[in-house]
């Protein structure tokens, strides 16, 4: 399921990162990468304020529909 639709708080693994490759690359360079741990904090107007790899991170809903997680 896409990061934009789990439930805040909840920890989920990162399972593939779609996209574009630039748009691949960017995210794996934030941490969104297979394996890795991201929890929802906050989710306003789209907007996703996400925690992965000792840092808050916000992304937009399209981005966040580009990771995959379990």
């Amino acid at each position: 399921m896409p990061l934009s639709m789990v439930n805040q708080g909840e920890p989920h693994i990162v399972s593939r990162v779609g996209g574009k490759e630039e748009t691949k690359r960017f995210l794996e360079s934030l941490g969104f990468v297979n394996g890795s741990t991201v929890t929802v904090v906050s989710s306003a107007n789209g907007n996703l304020i996400v925690h992965v790899k000792d840092s808050r991170i916000a992304i937009g809903r399209d981005m966040a529909n580009k990771v995959m997680v379990n």
